[in-house]
């Protein structure tokens, strides 16, 4: 198949693009390389998946309504991969309407474009937080996720329903993957997983929320983008669909997990939950189960001391 990958020099995006290649695929990235964290990472991310002969990375925004347009005319994409996102549940609360410029219409340009051109499936990015503070738990896809709680989860709701509308008028296949906490190898420097690790190599104060009694269905990047291929793989209309662990675990035990593997203590400073955030999240992954045949195999616990060793090999090294 030929693939898009949107948000290709990203965490997430480029480990699937990587997947992608590697058994096979022809792929296509984009990214538009903005510094909302480290360029470099991104520019490494490329050159890795640049050692792949079926890889070739495209710097564009998705923004840029026409330029989308006029590349999706010339490449005639068997399908899309949509991960590119302006990320950050709290920075969202600062600057909402770039969020909803990227997010939502950023997406929407994307969405016409593959009607136009007969893409033939359409795997969206979303996020655990469209369900806000819901009282169903597990959170379970038939929830309405129509109270979010700021504009990163309004923008990502929005774009699940025009996804809906675009099915429904023009026959587009539009799954859409819900995410519940990624974390691993290569993660963003504002993810907790790397600020704890941060913490304790480096000394420096990080905020703890709720004193760590915040519970987050923990996702390990590869399982997240195992869930993705499948969905790449199986047009099915208009779906949403869980992509997470299924097993919440307290912050206070995953920050004590990665202690433990680094010999030493993050710098913690207690603060108040944010207005934006949630105390539990966890996944219900029947529908996943059931429609994409998706089972997450890596451990919260495998899944951190992998994390720690990529983050002694390629962050503390760089720093001696």
């Amino acid at each position: 198949m030929k693939i898009l990958v949107t948000g290709a020099a990203g965490f997430i995006g480029h480990h699937l693009a990587l997947k992608l290649l590697k058994r096979g695929d022809e792929v296509v990235g984009i990214d538009n390389l903005n510094d909302y964290y480290s360029v470099e990472i991104k520019h490494k991310n490329v050159a890795t998946l640049s050692q792949y002969p079926k890889f070739r990375f495209i710097k564009e925004d998705i923004t840029n309504r026409q330029a989308i347009l006029d590349l999706f005319e010339a490449e005639k994409f068997d399908a899309v991969g949509h991960l590119a996102a302006m990320a950050g549940v709290r920075n969202a609360v600062l600057y909402p309407d770039f969020y909803v410029k990227v997010d939502y219409n950023g997406t929407q340009n994307l969405m016409d474009a593959a009607r136009h051109n007969n893409v033939g499936n359409f795997v969206f990015a979303s996020t655990s937080s469209v369900y806000g503070a819901t009282d169903q738990i597990p959170f379970v896809e038939t929830d309405a996720c129509d109270r979010p709680l700021q504009p990163y989860s309004a923008a990502k709701r929005a774009a699940e329903m025009l996804g809906f509308t675009y099915s429904h008028l023009f026959g587009l296949n539009f799954t859409v993957t819900r995410f519940f906490t990624v974390y691993g190898p290569s993660s963003r420097p504002d993810m907790m997983a790397y600020l704890v690790a941060d913490s304790i190599t480096k000394g420096k104060e990080i905020p703890i929320y709720n004193n760590g009694e915040m519970w987050r269905d923990w996702t390990h990047v590869s399982d997240i983008t195992d869930g993705l291929v499948l969905a790449l793989d199986k047009p099915l209309g208009y779906e949403v669909i869980n992509l997470g662990r299924g097993e919440p675990t307290k912050l206070k035990d995953f920050v004590e997990m990665l202690e433990e593997m680094a010999g030493g203590k993050a710098t913690m400073v207690d603060t108040p939950k944010l207005k934006a955030d949630v105390v539990k999240t966890w996944a219900n992954i029947d529908k996943a189960q059931k429609l994409l045949n998706y089972n997450p195999s890596i451990s919260v616990l495998e899944g951190v001391k992998e994390f720690w060793q990529w983050y002694k090999e390629e962050i503390m090294t760089q720093h001696k």
